[in-house]
């Protein structure tokens, strides 16, 4: 996404305090300043309140039909419809990622403990994602959105996603940076499997708390997955379920979180806009309807969930209203756009920053 002027101003903007990830409304801002004006009329619209009929209904919905499509896999049996089963169930994986998301912000529970618990439960023992690895990252991530130093989600690493990174990239990433765009997609197929290996490494971590808990719960789920692959599926058909599940699992947890900041303004050194600009302006919304809501599990409003973390995501339709004729009233830049285009911007985005290694490559042919 090209930068105007305008919004180059605005990144340059001086900081105000970050609230953290999980906190409410308000917190961390100043009483005058633009983030905590927003943040009086969100409280004052009720849009902070917890939801505990909603999130008991998808909670229990997404446990129902994981152990349904489990259910179904054990009655097929030796059969390639299997396949099928696997499709489904990266869904499910998918679902229970974004229930996991939600109970680490405390969308779901106001407190620490029941939160962690639950989302350990989902991550680490549901999907053998470790919840407190995801969580470090993620909380990282919040506080300084699209700053290629500090957000882990653009550091340099198999992609590139500013022209600096593309120059001084090495290995894999100077390889493929030239045709990332293009590869982009194929990529996600191993992001589930990336997700598993990362959270079994980051056991290793001084900073890991509750490393045994953790630890015990990704063994539990590993051993129970493969398990019932190989027990219930010859050799041969279990090593193409689990391929089509982790695949698509990770192709669909792609297309999640993909389109809410690549391609957006990326921040460097001391770029550190206040609260409200620095979130605004690296996110991206996703125009949609009630499915697109479920599918992304609420991200498509990823300006209004960066803004209010703990928000819970019944209510973050509502609060895009607000939200969005605010940044209109305070001169803020507000980009939304469909689903396919927020695709299109991000592939666009990283074939341009790949530019560097191509002209390279001709330069060496």
């Amino acid at each position: 996404m090209t930068i105007s002027p305008q919004t180059a101003a605005l990144i340059t903007a001086p900081a105000e305090p970050s609230p953290v990830p999980g906190a409410g409304a308000g917190a961390g801002a100043g009483a005058g300043s633009d983030f905590s004006r927003l943040s009086r009329r969100i409280t004052e619209a009720g849009l902070m309140r917890r939801r505990p009929g909603y999130y008991a209904a998808r909670l229990g919905l997404v446990v129902a039909l994981t152990a349904a499509g489990w259910g179904a896999f054990l009655a097929l049996g030796d059969s390639w419809w299997q396949l099928a089963v696997a499709a489904f169930l990266a869904l499910m994986y998918g679902q229970t990622a974004l229930v996991a998301h939600d109970l680490a912000h405390r969308q779901v529970f106001r407190r620490g403990r029941p939160s962690r618990t639950w989302g350990r439960l989902f991550g680490n023992l549901g999907i053998g994602m470790s919840y407190g690895w995801w969580m470090n990252k993620h909380t990282r991530h919040h506080a300084n959105p699209n700053h290629e130093e500090l957000d882990p989600d653009v550091a340099p690493d198999i992609l590139v996603w500013s022209t600096a990174q593309a120059r001084e990239s090495r290995g894999l990433a100077r390889l493929i940076g030239g045709h990332q765009a293009w590869l982009f997609f194929p990529l996600l197929t191993l992001e589930g499997f990336n997700l598993h290996v990362a959270s079994v490494r980051a056991l290793r971590s001084p900073s890991m708390k509750h490393r045994t808990l953790e630890a015990g719960l990704l063994l539990l789920h590993i051993a129970a997955y493969l398990s019932a692959l190989f027990v219930v599926l010859p050799p041969g058909k279990a090593v193409a379920f689990l391929a089509v599940h982790q695949c698509l699992f990770g192709v669909y947890l792609g297309c999640t979180f993909a389109p809410n900041h690549k391609g957006m303004p990326t921040l460097t050194g001391d770029e550190r806009p206040d609260f409200l600009r620095r979130q605004v302006l690296t996110s991206r919304n996703v125009r949609g309807g009630r499915l697109t809501d479920v599918l992304l599990g609420g991200l498509n409003y990823q300006i209004e969930h960066h803004l209010f973390p703990s928000m819970p995501t019944p209510h973050l339709r509502r609060a895009r209203v607000i939200v969005r004729a605010y940044c209109a009233q305070v001169g803020v830049p507000y980009h939304e756009t469909s689903l396919i285009d927020s695709y299109r911007e991000a592939l666009t985005h990283l074939h341009r920053v790949g530019e560097p290694l191509r002209r390279q490559r001709k330069a060496v042919a």
